[in-house]
């Protein structure tokens, strides 16, 4: 069960060896969890990362799951709760994509969708089912500034989180009263492995302060979670900004 301040004591994490995922496992081990599962595709780097976390003082688990593989979702993850409660679910997996390559390559930019939208709708209401089935806990998903207005330089990443970020709104809404917390995580451009190479923008954030970010969203049961929160003025005002003047700012 969460104490009293919503730090979990047991927490599933799907995307295991997310960078943001890690940062919050290792501040929530130094808080209070001490059961962790790490769900993502076996590989070396899934298995250190549970190593790292045991040396912290968790109990750590692997499990194999595969955000395209829906039809497996249900079995693997109730496999998982049929070990004990879980107080909270960190849906944590995506990809960035290759915006000009997946322009020409349409099976590139389906597997984008696919993993970022249609991965997340499925293991997200297989994951609150069983939240709910239990009376408690959280469901915390990763989405991103980018789904808040189409950009030329990654509308296919950007629809995909679009997706994941309405979905998990309206997920909200229905679990409302259930004694299941759901809560939006929209991190701005987040310097990781996963974005090296690429070029930094304005209100650049890092997984460590993602983290923090999360920590208090639980504290406070947030529903919806900037990072860092100077974005949610930024954003309110770009969503007004006309559509012709949009495409010529050097976003």
């Amino acid at each position: 069960m969460k104490d009293a301040f919503g730090i979990p004591e047991s927490l599933l994490v799907l995307g295991g060896t997310s960078e943001i995922a890690l940062a919050t496992v290792r501040r929530l081990v130094a808080r209070r969890t001490r059961t962790v599962w790490l769900a993502g595709r076996p590989s070396p780097g899934l298995e250190s990362a549970a190593t790292q976390l045991r040396t912290l003082g968790a109990e750590v688990h692997t499990v194999a799951f595969d955000a395209l593989a829906p039809e497996s979702h249900e079995s693997v993850l109730g496999k998982v709760f049929a070990e004990g409660d879980i107080d909270m679910v960190l849906l944590a997996f995506g990809i960035l994509g290759d915006q000009a390559h997946d322009e020409r390559e349409p099976v590139a930019a389906v597997r984008v969708a696919q993993t970022n939208y249609t991965g997340a709708v499925s293991a997200g209401l297989v994951s609150a089912r069983a939240l709910q089935a239990q009376g408690h806990g959280s469901l915390v998903a990763l989405s991103s500034v980018a789904g808040e207005r189409a950009r030329r330089a990654d509308f296919i990443y950007g629809s995909s989180k679009a997706g994941l970020d309405v979905f998990t709104q309206g997920l909200g809404d229905a679990l409302h009263g259930t004694g299941v917390h759901v809560m939006v995580v929209r991190p701005g451009f987040v310097r990781s492995k996963m974005t090296a190479g690429l070029e930094g923008a304005l209100f650049a954030t890092t997984p460590d302060a993602v983290a923090t970010a999360i920590e208090l969203g639980l504290r406070r049961r947030s529903e919806t979670v900037w990072v860092p929160g100077a974005l949610r003025v930024v954003m309110s005002a770009l969503r007004h900004v006309p559509r012709a003047v949009f495409r010529r700012l050097p976003l």
